[in-house]
């Protein structure tokens, strides 16, 4: 029951809205407000202050840097294998296989359309059409910044706008097309093996999608934008594995997708399955 009420409460309310508030308050520098946001985060969820480059939480100028916070880069080492793929974060892998008919499982009897994900026309033939897609969901006392799987060059970036619900289990359960209808960012990549794609699914009160080649973030942005990389961003966007490119404003989900039969998931990768960034997911 409280479930489907939870469920419900989403549809009602204005999530944009909510969310817009809820982004003035994190971004704010005054030290009573920064300090309550953070003193709460920190009673609610098992923060590992002990990993933080700057361990103190309330050294941070706001919450969103708290939120952000990087970590001791020997914490989280790259595995370091030719043709090995890396988790892109510290998370509960929530779903993760094979792409059939272009669909993509979003939790049980619960499907989406890959071409919706992704931007692209329902009738396009994609280059992920039975490939590998691992879904990346980050709990509130993750880490939250987002590295790259594989080295590869920045193809095309594609925003776009829509619904805010959450994305946890209990919503991903009963929300159809949940991450194709939610606000996204959609990174192509091409690497030595093909393509990769990097999707950054917003949320409920996160305030923002980050990535490391534009200053701005891409929350106001009302309509479908396509980015041309000769005039408005560097043409050479070239990051190396590990590298990080981005993250959110308060904690949301990742998907990756890897085309057909480029990537083989490592034997220890299944769904719920516990990981940090750098840990070896697959290979080429």
């Amino acid at each position: 029951m409280r479930d489907t009420l939870f469920i419900l409460f989403q549809y009602f309310i204005p999530q944009h809205f909510i969310s817009k508030i809820v982004s003035k308050f994190a971004a704010s520098k005054n030290r009573s407000i920064k300090n309550a946001f953070i003193a709460l985060y920190l009673k609610r969820f098992d923060i590992k202050m002990n990993e933080a480059l700057i361990e103190d939480p309330f050294d941070y100028e706001s919450f969103n840097d708290f939120f952000t916070r990087e970590l001791k880069p020997e914490l989280r080492p790259v595995d370091q294998g030719d043709k090995s793929i890396i988790s892109p974060c510290d998370s509960l892998i929530s779903q993760c296989g094979p792409i059939t008919d272009n669909r993509v499982i979003q939790a049980k009897s619960k499907f989406f359309h890959l071409n919706d994900l992704l931007g692209f026309k329902k009738s396009t033939n994609s280059v992920f059409q039975n490939g590998t897609f691992l879904t990346f969901y980050l709990a509130p006392k993750d880490y939250h910044r987002i590295h790259m799987p594989y080295s590869g060059k920045l193809k095309s970036m594609i925003y776009i706008p829509g619904d805010l619900f959450s994305v946890n289990t209990v919503t991903a359960n009963s929300v159809d097309n949940l991450f194709s209808r939610n606000e996204r960012l959609v990174c192509i990549f091409e690497t030595s093996y093909g393509p990769m794609a990097m999707v950054l699914v917003g949320a409920i009160i996160v305030s923002g999608i980050r990535v490391i080649w534009k200053k701005d973030g891409f929350n106001e942005i009302k309509q479908i934008k396509k980015w041309d990389f000769s005039s408005e961003l560097d043409n050479e966007i070239f990051l190396e594995k590990g590298e990080e490119m981005g993250h959110f404003m308060l904690g949301s989900t990742v998907i990756v997708c890897f085309p057909d039969s480029s990537m083989s998931l490592d034997e220890s990768i299944s769904k719920n399955s516990v990981i940090q960034m750098g840990e070896m997911i697959g290979s080429y």
